[in-house]
Order: C-alpha cells, then structure tokens, then sequence
C-alpha cells in the first residue's frame, strides 16, 4: 500500500513538473514573440513579411486558420516571400515559402485536399511557387505536383470559344481573377517544361476576357461573363456581370505583366497583350483617388458604403511599376505607382510599438453566384467582409514595395 501510495505521489509530482514546465515554456514563447521587434529603417516588403512571420509561424496559420490546406491566397503569400529571398538572399524567407510546401505536398507529391475533378482554376495558382522549391530543392514531390496541376489545365472546362471555365461550379463563366490563378503558372510551365508551346492558348484566354468584359464606356473590365448568359446576375444582350471590382481587375493586370515575363519577345500575341495593359491601365488610371489608393468599387468614387481598398490598389500599384520597369509602360505611371503606395502606407498601414505593421481595409472575399447568393450588385461589393491583416493584402504588399524597392 505505501509503495502505491509512493508511486502515484512520485507520478503526480511529475505531472505537475511537466505543466509547471509547459506553462513556463508557453509563457517564454510568448515573450520571445512580444519581444520581436521588427526595425523602421527596413525596407516595406521585408517589414510586411517579418510581421506576418510573427503573426503566423507557419505560413498555413495565415488568416487564422486552424489546419493546413493547400489554397491560392497561402499561394500568393508564400510566392511573394520567394520573390524577397530573391532580393534579400535572407534564407528565413525562402524557408517560410518550404515550409508550406512541405506541409501541403507530400513525399508521394500528391496535393493536400486537391481534387482534380473539381476544375477549380484557383487551386492552380500556388502551383506558382513549385517552381523555385524545386530547383532549390531538387525534391520531387514539387515536379510531381506541378504535372498534376498542368494536367488539371489539359482536361479543364472551358467555354465554347475557349476560354477557362471559373470552376466547375460556375460552367461557361470566366472571372477576371482566373486569369491570374492560371495563365501565369501555365506561362511558366510551358517555358520551362513544353518548349513554350502554349501560348496561343495563354492569349486567347486574354483575348476571351478583352472581348467579352470591356466596358466601352469607361474602359474597365467588368468582374466575370457568363457565355450562357443564363446567371441572374448575367446581363442578357451581353452575359457581364453588372459592376467594377477593383480587386478583380487587379489580379487580371497582374496576370498580364506576369505572363509577359515568359511571352516569348517574338511571339505575335506579345504585343496585343501589351496593348491589353495599357489600355486597361488607362482607364484605371482616371479612377485613382487623390490619396493615391483606389475604392472597393472601381468607378463609384465616394458613393455611400464605398470605401478605399488595399488589395486592389495594391495589384495596381505591382502592375503599374512592374510595367513601367519592364518597358511595357510608358515612364508617367511610375509616378502613379509610387503615389498609390504612399497613399497605402499613410492612410490603411498602421505600425505597432514594436514595428509591426498591419495593413487595413482588405476586402475579405467577393465573387458572384454560390450559395448564399451573391448578385453582383454595388451593395453586394460593399458589404462583403472588411478585414486587417487578410491574406489578400499581404502578398501584393511584398510585391509591390519589391516593384518600387521601397
């Protein structure tokens, strides 16, 4: 009986060392974390990425989440951090980007809740970031993964004219946001892996879009078309949905100055889809703010609910000092650029004590159709979720501060 009684007191002084020893070793973390301070005299992206790798250890625990997945906003973020390792040569931020791949790919190469039959073009997207892990890493899994998304464009639906269905759930309709969660990895990996055979394919999606969502009026681009014309928000004579998305326009000007880095110079579709740029860059332009920065709905100014939107002119300010640094632009909307970022960084960053900064008025998400259903409509737009910190936010931010090496 007393040696029981011994072993249950030896045994419950041992489960009190050990929560004693959890709790002092929680307690540390959290300190350590406090006590990161993130320094004024760096430049904004590496600002912006040390403060989401204090937020978010892992980048899967960006926006909160609870669990990994493989996602393209998690895509867009950890694309950006390989684009500042490339400025930086910091290995934390090529790490950070790793880290993720190694958490939704497995050794096998197979992708962590990925269903090809979904044909969900935004689940291409992060394919972006296999490239680099693999020539760093020489690891198959990430070759493995990428054929797996390029077969996914191979068998993808699309309308009748050609161009890529948004999901399987949206039939006959391209959103301007597909066009960056797919040309631009297909771009990539035709120029790397197929000889550069695709880009026939790769404008047409362009030129689907340019075709069907112009606004002839003020220039911009509605938010998605409906080939079938049959979705209650579908304009009837011409199947666009009925208003401007600045974010929307935002991911399709990204997609143009990216995909035109692997456009072969004497393709003859390069310069149409330049032209494409200019073009919708010149109607942007006429809608900037004077605060620099551009509303959630592109063309309703100060109409009431609308509001100054981050994402969005982030998107704009990358694409315009992106083209303006690859020549696809002329010299004048540098100025525009760096008016668009100062206007971030004065009116929606806000900087903690200890130098984190945090980026305001994010649209949280937007999109037409689903259920609950979502009409297209300005009140729509301007109801949607607002949100600080949001994934949507924080990759364009790298990318832009990288563009103006700010």
């Amino acid at each position: 009986m007393i040696n029981y009684r011994n072993k249950v007191y030896s045994a419950s002084i041992l489960l009190i060392g050990l929560i004693v020893f959890s709790v002092g070793e929680i307690k540390a973390q959290e300190s350590s974390k406090k006590e990161v301070v993130i320094s004024k005299d760096l430049k904004w992206s590496e600002r912006m990425a040390l403060s989401i790798i204090k937020r978010a250890p892992k980048a899967w625990q960006i926006d909160n989440n609870e669990k990994p997945k493989w996602d393209y906003k998690l895509g867009l973020v950890t694309m950006s951090f390989e684009e500042l390792y490339k400025k930086t040569k910091n290995p934390a931020y090529l790490n950070y980007a790793k880290e993720y791949g190694e958490t939704v790919i497995n050794s096998s190469g197979e992708i962590m809740n990925y269903k090809l039959e979904d044909y969900n073009i935004d689940n291409v997207n992060a394919g972006k970031i296999l490239f680099d892990l693999y020539k760093t890493t020489k690891d198959n899994r990430y070759l493995i993964a990428m054929q797996t998304l390029r077969k996914q464009l191979e068998t993808h639906p699309r309308t009748n004219s050609g161009g890529f269905w948004h999901k399987k759930i949206y039939p006959y309709q391209m959103w301007l946001d597909g066009l960056y969660m797919g040309a631009p990895f297909y771009a990539r990996y035709s120029t790397e892996f197929n000889k550069g055979k695709d880009f026939d394919d790769i404008a047409k999606q362009f030129e689907q879009i340019q075709l069907h969502t112009i606004d002839k009026k003020t220039g911009l681009l509605f938010h998605a078309w409906d080939e079938s014309k049959q979705m209650p928000w579908a304009n009837k004579e011409t199947g666009t949905s009925p208003n401007f998305w600045s974010r929307s326009i935002g991911w399709y000007m990204m997609a143009l100055v990216d995909v035109l880095d692997y456009m072969p110079k004497n393709h003859p579709k390069r310069k149409e889809l330049i032209r494409y740029l200019n073009e919708i860059s010149t109607a942007v332009a006429k809608f900037q703010d004077p605060s620099g920065l551009w509303y959630q709905v592109t063309d309703s100014g100060t109409k009431e609910g609308n509001y100054l939107e981050a994402s969005g002119s982030e998107m704009f300010v990358y694409a315009f000092a992106k083209g303006v640094k690859k020549g696809y632009l002329p010299s004048s909307y540098k100025k525009l650029a760096e008016k668009g970022f100062e206007g971030l960084i004065s009116k929606l960053v806000t900087v903690d004590a200890d130098g984190e900064i945090h980026i305001t008025q994010v649209c949280a998400s937007a999109g037409l159709g689903g259920n609950p259903y979502r009409d297209g409509s300005y009140e729509y737009y301007i109801k949607e979720k607002i949100k600080v910190d949001n994934s949507h936010g924080l990759g364009p931010f790298i990318l832009a501060a990288l563009e103006l090496e700010k």
